[in-house]
């Protein structure tokens, strides 16, 4: 089929770089703009158009689509571009910009959106986050038609995927990046029998954006809470707390439920050994990370901080 493609990060290169190996033709690519990244905040491209550029693909990244706009030259040009390529479907993987009706219409097969959970579930922009904040079994991957709403189109393919007890949002994302892909790929083979069903009106959630906030641990919350958040929230924003005016960085913990004292009182500070008290439970702080520092164990914590048993930890 011939296909424009929106999509920004990794999770979206790796839908684009399946219907490439497929042999599907993407004339055109869709992405959000160059952002600066690193120490020396250099503009980079998205995956997604770092991989268009390597296949010689046309590349548009419009500020916004809305022809209304704050923007409009910019939605303009993208229509423009993506009526010269004359494509069949849009394929749409964690673009970062609402698609105003007009795009939704252009493509005679309108656009299919891959999202990161079983809808209605997770509607919204981090559903790989929250679901493993939420402590749920399993998520996986939905293939929707598009519409206006915050996806709420009519489901054609769902694939499922069992979260594990030590998934992080980093481990989770990438088998669902490559589920996706299978979708999208085994959806486009033969479109014609896709069927579209709408969603249940019952379950439905949305997950929120995260926000750099999020990463402040609250020791009065239940240990299993608070582990799901540490890996929630890996790669992003993180976990953390203040430890003498020191941000630390928790990377992985443990539970120890039979355990309690006082929310953030370190009960164990010996033979690399670090427990914290929580609202119920405890948990035992096993990768940490100080500032400037790398992801290390509680032993080197420890050996630089000395003396912390009976102390207690304070959020960020």
């Amino acid at each position: 089929m011939r296909i424009a493609f929106a999509g920004t990060p990794e999770f979206a290169a790796t839908a684009l770089a399946a219907l490439l190996h497929a042999g599907h033709a993407v004339p055109l690519v869709l992405t959000q703009p160059d952002r600066p990244a690193g120490r020396g905040l250099k503009l980079q491209p998205s995956p997604v158009k770092a991989l268009a550029l390597q296949h010689g693909i046309t590349v548009a990244q419009p500020r916004s689509l809305r022809l209304d706009g704050k923007f409009p030259d910019d939605a303009r040009a993208a229509q423009a571009a993506l009526l010269a390529a004359q494509c069949e479907v849009m394929v749409v993987a964690a673009y970062g910009l609402i698609l105003p009706q007009w795009v939704l219409d252009l493509p005679p097969r309108g656009c299919l959106n891959i999202h990161a959970s079983v809808l209605p579930r997770w509607r919204g922009a981090a559903p790989i986050h929250r679901a493993i904040e939420a402590g749920d079994a399993a998520t996986g991957i939905t293939l929707m038609q598009m519409d206006a709403g915050l996806d709420t189109g009519d489901m054609l393919l769902v694939a499922h995927e069992a979260i594990r007890t030590d998934d992080t949002t980093a481990t989770l994302h990438d088998r669902l990046a490559a589920l996706g892909g299978q979708l999208v790929v085994q959806g486009l083979a033969d479109p014609d029998r896709l069927q579209r069903t709408p969603q249940p009106a019952e379950g439905v959630t949305y997950a929120h954006k995260i926000d750099k906030a999020e990463a402040a641990i609250d020791w009065t919350q239940p240990a299993a809470v608070i582990e799901r958040r540490v890996r929630a929230f890996d790669p992003f924003p993180g976990a953390s707390f203040t430890l003498d005016g020191e941000v630390i960085k928790l990377w992985r913990a443990a539970l120890q439920p039979d355990r309690q004292g006082r929310p953030g009182e370190v009960l164990t500070a010996s033979d690399g050994r670090l427990t914290v008290a929580c609202g119920d439970g405890a948990l035992d702080l096993l990768q940490l990370q100080r500032p400037g520092g790398r992801r290390s164990d509680a032993a080197a914590l420890l050996q630089a901080r000395p003396g912390l048993a009976g102390r207690c930890l304070s959020p960020t």
